[in-house]
């Protein structure tokens, strides 16, 4: 747009309008994004579908495994735990627990393998990578098709845990084909994705439940539907990345190497290492320190939200009764407003806010866990939820927009990479520590406490700086 007079309205119009060409996607671009959404929508529709399921397969293993093997060893730890904390001896208590320690394990193994495959995908391309991981994933898939015994189903959960690295590859192909002013769209379009597949696979995983509800459930055969299901979809997927999805890293810009010997090796698996981000070289002091920053808030944030979300499933029945079907509407809308939140509100804010965007996350995210850890009526604890399920649907992608724009771009991958890593951590220890206080000191107390704790990443985040080439 030319400037007609010499004003400060036509120079404003003139910036607004280049600022807006610069948030504009190539043709190219846009369609790498396009594929990019249809592979992870189809990924988690797949991962999601077992998780309305899991109770009926772990009162299915309970009936048919060796009580003295891996089953029941496992359901000795579980009931040991329940005891050291004061739950209720329930079966559906029990279930939840059990499903949560093999949910923490999942993402224990996502905790270690993570770093690696970003690095890797830093070396030897985005594509291939995500093809082979992709391919871990449908032999999982084809393990939990044939999981008669317990045991294979732990190891179809092992293979899939070491696989799932496609979310952090996702992240580095947006820092590939966009520029920092268009990135935060291409980020919330990963969000949308987890959102819609988080609302459709467990309705899937739903339906499969209730044709699996006769006397067919007796048998494994009521699982292998949804089993191939999900195996359908993730072979679908490597079809369409193999087929469709272009390569974003070209040779040239890609890292030499993992790097050298052992100590590269362990800053990979090293806690203490991964925290420092100190297999990320080439970048300035300043902008290191941001990431350790934005890494120790990240982790904090997440622990604390994937302990409350968890003991959402405790506080929906013991305080207000809720059957499975009741607590399947409320996640169904918790899931509907992180989409729209993301699809109509985060993908809608001007580059650069992602800061203020996640600030502003948390603090809605506080008064909405009062709410919920006090409400005594399902319209109380359906507003809390609305404000709960903003922040789920700022926070993680604001954070993960900011956190893109570091290091250079051979080491998009390991950067990404190292960021799930520390979010897995969060999400295999926070169920834990949340559960043990719910039940030690209640559900107010509980998301009171969770309330105000989130003060201390929102704290820290405050301290976090664009890296100095994005100031």
């Amino acid at each position: 747009m030319k400037r007609v007079v010499g004003d400060d309205g036509g120079s404003k119009a003139t910036t607004a309008q280049t600022d807006s060409d610069k948030q504009k996607l190539s043709a190219e671009s846009r369609r790498t994004l396009t594929i990019l959404f249809l592979s992870l929508l189809l990924d988690l529709l797949g991962f999601t579908v077992i998780l309305p399921l899991m109770p009926s397969l772990l009162e299915y293993y309970g009936r048919n495994d060796d009580q003295n093997g891996l089953f029941g060893r496992l359901l000795t730890t579980v009931d040991s735990f329940r005891d050291f904390v004061g739950a209720p001896q329930t079966q559906k208590f029990n279930i939840v627990l059990f499903g949560g320690l093999i949910g923490s394990l999942f993402s224990f193994l996502q905790f270690l393998v993570s770093p690696m495959i970003g690095s890797l995908s830093d070396v030897y391309g985005r594509r291939a990578v995500m093809i082979t991981t992709m391919i871990g994933v449908v032999l999982s898939y084809v393990l939990w098709a044939v999981s008669y015994s317990f045991p294979v189903f732990i190891l179809a959960r092992i293979v899939g845990g070491m696989s799932k690295g496609n979310v952090g590859i996702s992240a580095a192909i947006v820092t590939d084909v966009t520029t920092p002013a268009q990135r935060s769209k291409g980020i919330a379009a990963i969000g949308i994705a987890f959102s819609l597949g988080f609302l459709f696979g467990p309705t899937a995983g739903a339906l499969f439940s209730i044709l699996g509800s006769t006397s067919e459930a007796q048998t494994y055969s009521a699982f292998q539907y949804p089993a191939l299901f999900s195996l359908v979809l993730a072979a679908g997927d490597v079809l369409l990345i193999y087929v469709l999805l272009p390569e974003t890293l070209p040779v040239q810009r890609r890292a030499k190497s993992l790097g050298h010997g052992f100590k590269a090796s362990l800053q990979l698996i090293n806690p203490v290492s991964l925290f420092r981000f100190d297999a990320v070289s080439k970048i300035t002091s300043e902008d290191r320190k941001n990431l350790q920053v934005m890494g120790v808030a990240y982790f904090l944030y997440l622990l604390l939200f994937s302990g409350l979300e968890y003991s959402l499933t405790f506080l929906c029945h013991q305080v207000f009764n809720y059957t499975s079907i009741q607590q399947g509407r409320m996640f169904l809308f918790i899931g509907v407003v992180m989409a729209l939140v993301q699809g109509g509100y985060v993908r809608r804010r001007a580059p650069g806010s992602e800061k203020q965007t996640a600030l502003q996350g948390m603090l809605v995210l506080m008064p909405g866990m009062l709410m919920v850890g006090r409400a005594a009526s399902s319209p109380v604890l359906y507003l809390g939820l609305a404000l709960f399920s903003f922040g789920a649907g700022t926070v993680v992608s604001s954070m993960t927009t900011l956190t893109s724009e570091f290091g250079q771009g051979d080491q998009k991958g390991k950067v990404m990479g190292i960021f799930r890593s520390l979010g897995a951590l969060s999400r295999a220890l926070g169920p834990t520590i949340a559960c043990a206080v719910y039940w030690r000191y209640g559900a107010e107390i509980c998301y009171s406490f969770g309330a105000m704790l989130l003060l201390v990443p929102l704290f820290i985040f405050s301290f976090v700086e664009r890296p100095s080439g994005h100031r």
